[in-house]
Order: structure tokens, then sequence, then C-alpha cells
């Protein structure tokens, strides 16, 4: 509710009506969960109980959720509760449907069969050591080729800016399989024969080229005019004061981008697997599927998960820090 004040300013008054909403849908969202199962004795069946929950635990998570993003929040505890609450009760339900339609026995097997990993320990850090390797010279790659395309699509001429724009829009604009695909089957059709890894590195830097020439040019365009300005006015010529004034300003403005760039390509690694490789060339995920075809037991797709988890959680804590240093003065 909004209303004049006595000075002549506004004053906003909230009620807090959805963290009321949630704080009073996700406990009982969670109560009748954890009743369902023993509901003979209740008024109501334990199938209307369970049909109660999720109507409920959704509005606990949406109020919640409307209660945190306020900006003037009047009753976020209520709402952490809520949603906390909304989430438990939905946990229980799952459980309590996995537990009655799932044989955990077989689940276990099938995903978590750490027999069918043993002797592959050597394999999945060679694997990893491989997609590192790979994502490091890509990165390094498409840094190279991204600024250089930035500073050409920066230029006033329309002649210069063509050839960039035209490249950005292919890679960005075309899948990285088809990519990776015609530099390593097409190519081959003219006598220029790359192996798996060598062609798996080409399509990789080329692709993030183009994501990170738009990340510098960004870069570029967002730092201040008088910088350029007072450079040349200090007497140095464009490109010194590119080189030494615009450049390096930009560069630390792009580093939480880039890294996220870098992550991406992380993940996007694996899919140089398609192109095959031998056995000392095999990235993280051509190693899993090779043990997955040898064992038809999903627990190589876990392990590689969580070894994908392993590298890109760290590099997403770093761009979170980067992003703090950028916002603090």
């Amino acid at each position: 509710m909004v209303r004049d004040g006595a000075s002549g300013g506004v004053e906003v008054r909230r009620r807090g009506v959805p963290g009321l909403l949630a704080v009073a849908s996700g406990p009982p969202a969670a109560v009748l969960a954890a009743l369902a199962p023993a509901a003979d004795g209740l008024p109501l069946p334990g199938e209307t109980l369970q049909r109660l929950v999720l109507p409920l635990a959704a509005i606990g998570i949406l109020t919640g959720a409307a209660e945190l993003l306020e900006v003037h929040r009047v009753r976020p505890r209520a709402a952490r509760v809520g949603i906390v609450a909304s989430v438990a009760a939905l946990a229980i339900v799952v459980a309590r449907l996995v537990g009655e339609t799932a044989d955990l026995g077989r689940i276990g097997e099938l995903y978590f069969n750490l027999e069918s990993v043993r002797g592959l320990g050597p394999a999945f850090a060679r694997g990893v050591w491989n997609t590192v390797r790979l994502s490091v010279l890509a990165e390094i790659g498409g840094i190279a080729i991204g600024l250089s395309v930035a500073l050409v699509a920066i230029s006033r001429r329309w002649f210069v800016r063509a050839p960039a724009v035209v490249y950005v829009d292919l890679f960005r604009g075309t899948p990285l399989l088809v990519q990776l695909s015609f530099i390593y089957f097409g190519l081959a059709l003219i006598g220029i024969r790359l192996d798996a890894f060598m062609a798996g590195l080409a399509g990789l830097a080329l692709n993030s080229g183009a994501y990170v020439a738009e990340i510098f040019r960004a870069g570029i365009q967002s730092v201040d005019r008088g910088q350029m300005e007072a450079a040349r006015g200090l007497g140095m010529p464009h490109r010194a004061a590119m080189r030494y004034v615009i450049v390096p300003q930009a560069v630390r403005r792009v580093m939480p981008p880039l890294t996220n760039e870098f992550i991406a390509l992380l993940k996007d690694s694996s899919l140089v697997a398609v192109l095959g490789a031998a056995v000392g060339g095999r990235e993280l995920y051509k190693v899993a599927r090779d043990a997955y075809s040898s064992t038809f037991s999903a627990t190589p797709f876990v392990v590689a998960s969580l070894l994908y988890l392993c590298m890109t959680v760290p590099l997403t804590r770093v761009v979170n820090r980067l992003e703090r240093g950028l916002r603090s003065p």
C-alpha cells in the first residue's frame, strides 16, 4: 500500500503477503507429505493428502520466491521457511514414489556399479588431462582470434568490418558439431587431413573466437570515450592508445565472461568424441563412452559427470569472485 507521508514524501508500506502465503503453504505441505503413509486413522485418505501436497508446495515456492525478489522485503524469514518446507515436502513425495516403483538394487547396479570402472582410473585421468589441454589451447587460440576480430569489428569502415561480421555470424550461427565434422571430414576431401585432436582444437578455437570477439567488442565499447580522447590529447597515436589505454581496461571488464566462455568450452570439448581418437588422445567423454560400450553400465557416465563438475564448479566460483571484485570500488 502507498500513501503520502506527513512531510510530503511517499512512504511504501507492504504487508508481506507473499511471505505469509509461503509460510502458510510450505509447512502444511511437508506435514501432509509426512502423514500420507499413515493416513488410515485420519479423516482423509492418503491419496487425497498426497494430491494436496503438490499445489501447496508450488504455492509455497512461488510466493516465497516472490517475497525474496522484492526490493523491500517484509517477511524474508517466513519466505525462506516456506520454500524450505515446500522443497522438503516434494522430496518426501518423490522419495516415496521412487521407493514404491523403482528397483533400488537394479538402479545401483546400472548407475553406481564400481566394478564396471575398476581399473579405469588411469584412463579417466588421461581423459581429464586431454580435456583440460584441449580446452586451454582452444581458449588461448579463441582469445587471440577473438581480440583480433573485435579490433577489426569496431572499425568505422564497413568494408573492414564486413569480414569480421561474416566470421562471427558464421561460427555463432552454425552448430559446433557441424563445424567439427566439416574440419575433420570435409577438409580431408581436398587433402587437408588432421588427426582428431588437432581438428577438435581448430574447431573449438574458431568457434570460441567468434564468441570471444563479441565479448571483447562489448568490453572495448564499454570503455568511456573520454579515455581515448585523453590519450589522443596526450599525443598518443590511435594504435598506441588502443594498446596501452583502452584494451587493458577492456580486458579487466571482460574477465568474468571470458571465464564463463572457458567453462562452456570445457563442456563443449566432449563433442570432439564424435571424431574418434586414439586411446592416448581420448578426452573425458570418449573414455566414458568406450567404457560404457564394454560394460553396458552407466557408471562411467556418472564418473565423467563428477569429474566435469570438479573442473567447472571451482571455475564458477572464480567467476563470482571476479564479478564481485569488479563491482567493488
